[in-house]
């Protein structure tokens, strides 16, 4: 399956030596994912992640999905980088990132709660609790999502 490919490219940047190509290969294929991104297990990439481009100063928690077209950056990239306040982004475990969501941060951290939701094409651009679904441009919270208890 296609996603496994991805999915394992994106857990293999951890690896000494081939961490760099796996990086570059990942590029080529369309999903922009640095070195420097922590990962957590159970991490999935759905689909190939085409389009994915996550920003060197993120980390992804553990049984998190990403689909394709989804963008963490900075909110204010008309200003230059040492003059931004950005300091990361994190995505707590379990959180699902649909197609096409863009989470934006200004200032300081942003954070996608654990087991939170950003919908599809949604433009979040401040924290977000746990267990909460988010969806709109900008985004904004529109329902809670079952906790599940296995985990």
């Amino acid at each position: 399956m296609a996603s496994d490919l991805y999915t394992s490219l994106v857990m293999a940047r951890r690896w000494p030596g081939l961490g760099k190509a796996a990086y570059y290969l990942l590029k080529l294929l369309g999903a922009e994912i640095p070195i420097s991104v922590r990962v957590g297990d159970g991490f999935e990439l759905a689909h190939g992640g085409f389009g994915v481009v996550i920003h060197s100063k993120s980390a992804i928690g553990a049984r998190v999905k990403i689909y394709p077209g989804v963008t963490l950056g900075r909110a204010d990239i008309y200003r230059p980088a040492e003059r931004s306040q950005f300091a990361g982004i994190v995505i707590e475990d379990d959180a699902i990132l649909c197609p096409g969501a863009k989470i934006l941060c200004k200032k300081g951290v942003l954070r996608v709660g654990r087991g939170s939701v950003v919908g599809a094409n949604a433009v979040l651009l401040e924290s977000t609790g746990e267990y909460e679904i988010w969806a709109g441009a900008p985004a904004k919270r529109v329902g809670m999502r079952e906790r599940d208890e296995n985990r």
